[in-house]
């Protein structure tokens, strides 16, 4: 259980009903019917709100185009704004595929592929847990809930500041994931491991150096964490690549879950190479679908003495 929460996660409490989150109740019954609306306005809807939150969220936007000014540096500077700009765009769709996989799922009907599953269930008939790296993808739990057609995925998660919120997502997520383990909860991770269980992580983020080494993401040197190669060594699981993205017509879009061969030799003895393939797996997949990223996170923002400032 989250130390910021003093109750199990999804538990309704009355104090729900007071004043002070009426406000979150209407903004949840409003999220409920966008669900229900046919692709074409929801597409509609998230370009006018992506367009928006790229105009007006100027912090979020200034990161977003550093981001990608490093990591991409042979776009021009009028590809980096418009592809920070889709940026913005595919968070909000994945807004509403997030609502359709939790109020509207059967809208998925016809509309997945998959490719590589035979390197999860392989893992796992020979007793192995497996440890999914994936990436923070603007899908969201879209991407969860098309996996969950194919395998049975747990994940990790950071409970919410708002406890409504909080139960909220807990309770919709708990319809996609067959487990959800509090990112505090090494041993709970660890547990599900060693019983065979298949967990999305992503290591992509900057958490700085006290569980991570400087190591090059896209050629830039980033706190990258290593927590996974400890997961790894105690549980005797395998770590396995996976990646899910929306492609073709937008109009009628599909998706995609690509999942890749076990990485060979991980945890091995040396710390620092072990991040740095674990990057560049990360850096592959975006390739595939670059703007379908939150890019908008300072993934450089720790530099250490002697790093030049990216921010």
């Amino acid at each position: 259980m989250s130390k910021k929460h003093q109750y199990k996660p999804g538990e309704f409490q009355w104090a729900f009903l007071l004043p002070q989150y009426w406000g979150l109740w209407i903004a949840i019954v409003s999220l409920m019917l966008l669900a229900i609306l046919p692709w074409a306005i929801q597409y509609r809807l998230a370009k006018l709100l992506g367009h928006l939150a790229f105009k007006r969220l100027e912090s979020r936007r200034k990161t977003t185009v550093r981001n990608l000014e490093v990591c991409f540096p042979e776009w021009s500077p009028e590809q980096v704004q418009e592809h920070a700009r889709q940026v913005f765009i595919d968070m909000m769709l994945g807004v509403f595929e997030t609502l359709n996989a939790w109020y509207s799922p059967q809208w998925f009907n016809n509309r997945v592929s998959i490719e590589g599953l035979e390197h999860i269930t392989h893992a796992q008939a020979a007793g192995h847990g497996v440890l999914l790296l994936g990436t923070h993808s603007t899908l969201l739990d879209a991407g969860g809930y098309i996996c969950s057609q194919y395998f049975e995925p747990d994940v990790v998660y950071r409970p919410q500041n708002n406890p409504l919120l909080d139960m909220l997502i807990y309770r919709c997520r708990a319809t996609i994931y067959a487990n959800q383990i509090d990112h505090d909860d090494m041993r709970g991770l660890i547990r599900h491991l060693k019983d065979g269980h298949a967990i999305w992580y992503s290591p992509d983020q900057d958490f700085g150096l006290k569980q991570g080494v400087m190591a090059p993401f896209f050629g830039t040197p980033a706190a990258t964490v290593t927590a996974h190669r400890r997961l790894l060594k105690i549980s005797k699981a395998v770590a396995i690549p996976l990646y899910f993205y929306r492609h073709g017509d937008i109009n009628n879009p599909q998706y995609r879950i690509l999942i890749e061969p076990a990485v060979a030799n991980l945890p091995s003895d040396d710390e620092l190479d072990d991040a740095i393939r674990v990057n560049q797996i990360i850096e592959q997949q975006l390739r595939i679908a670059p703007t379908q990223y939150m890019w908008f996170h300072r993934r450089f923002k720790t530099r250490p003495k002697g790093y030049e400032k990216i921010y």
